[in-house]
């Protein structure tokens, strides 16, 4: 991998890691909030369906390349973890911190415009860190191999 990647493989990387955050924290913020749960539990489960829609992508991404299962399930936790992490922490901090955003309903333009607010926060933070993982042959360095 080269030692300083551009600035553009580093944007697709965390491009493709908003993707699957953004998909699997809407939709736990849709079923957190048609339960009637409360705040704590809806953003666990929003965070746990990024983590899995995070991951997915890169594993239905490696699996054509000929990785079974395993393989391609270490692959994609190699590729993910720390990107999808620090996407994570940087959007739910953004909405923690806006005054009412937390209590805000599906149908308000605040919960929207904070979340993404917040994506668009952690986008910015995440790609220097893609950048230096990928400068160091981790993260989504590990994914192109197999492409």
């Amino acid at each position: 991998m080269e030692k300083y990647p551009r600035g553009g493989t580093a944007a697709k990387a965390t491009l493709h890691c908003l993707t699957g955050c953004a998909i699997g924290e809407i939709l736990g913020m849709v079923i957190g909030t048609a339960l009637l749960w409360g705040n704590l539990p809806t953003m666990i489960l929003a965070i746990a369906l990024a983590f899995v829609f995070g991951y997915s992508f890169t594993l239905f991404a490696v699996r054509p390349a000929g990785l079974d299962f395993h393989t391609a399930i270490k692959v994609a936790l190699a590729a993910d973890t720390v990107s999808i992490a620090v996407m994570e922490l940087v959007d739910n901090g953004i909405i923690a911190i806006v005054p009412g955003a937390m209590d805000a309903h599906l149908s308000d333009g605040l919960f929207w415009s904070a979340l993404l607010g917040g994506f668009a926060v952690a986008f910015v933070i995440t790609t220097p860190v893609n950048k230096w993982m990928i400068g160091r042959g981790k993260g989504h360095a590990v994914v192109h191999a197999y492409h």
